[in-house]
């Protein structure tokens, strides 16, 4: 017959073995039933095998659309070729990332359409002869007039990481991880050319250029700046 203090041993020794299976079984620690990802978390936008969720915007002119490879093709239009998200997006409170690149072509390989609260505005990279960075349209001025213009070198068939915060106060435009456009939208008209107004709530284009898009992806951020 075992003693006490044997018993504690043969006890504690079990529950020890019972805990170590526990844990090596795949999925034994489950989520709470009904959790679901946290809602900063970065969240696809796109699928990586067709356009779900999208459509190909009607501009009149465009060129071919298509997914190969994990990447969406953009292929020159006359003048613009592009896509629309076709689901519920918000209107603010959240960042947007891809990477874009410019195969040929000599214009914005990466026209960004979004919505900032019940307005719009369109990063353009890479606009106005290949160089030009900036928001259109703020104050009826597009990128290349007003305060969010930047000059910046894109190469040819090169990856170019993109990144837009949209909070109640203001916009954040990051490129290849430098903040290259922070604009207060206090006091500030938005608005959007109308030769893009088909890219709402959320789209991207190329004009009269030939672009690759991929890792699109989003998520929601604090309000806050």
């Amino acid at each position: 017959m075992l003693n006490r203090p044997q018993i504690g041993r043969l006890l504690w020794q079990t529950t020890i073995a019972q805990l170590l299976v526990f844990l090596t079984v795949p999925g034994a620690i489950a989520a709470e039933p009904g959790a679901t990802a946290r809602s900063d978390e970065w969240r696809p936008l796109f699928n990586r095998k067709d356009l779900t969720d999208w459509k190909i915007t009607k501009f009149g002119g465009e060129g071919d659309v298509y997914v190969e490879d994990e990447q969406i093709n953009l292929d020159f239009g006359s003048s613009l070729t592009g896509i629309t998200y076709d689901k519920e997006f918000p209107k603010d409170n959240y960042e947007i990332r891809l990477e874009a690149k410019r195969q040929e072509g000599t214009d914005f390989f990466c026209g960004l359409t979004f919505p900032v609260q019940t307005k719009h505005l369109t990063l353009v990279v890479g606009g106005w002869g290949g160089a030009v960075v900036g928001l259109s349209s703020i104050d009826g001025e597009d990128a290349s007039e007003n305060d969010t213009q930047r000059s910046m070198a894109f190469k040819r068939n090169t990856w170019y990481r993109i990144r837009i915060r949209v909070q109640s106060n203001s916009v954040s435009v990051w490129i290849n991880d430098q903040l290259v456009i922070k604009k207060q939208l206090k006091g500030h008209e938005l608005s959007i050319r109308p030769e893009v107004n088909l890219s709402r709530p959320l789209g991207i284009c190329a004009w009269d250029t030939r672009a690759v898009l991929r890792k699109l992806e989003w998520r929601s951020v604090d309000g806050q700046d």
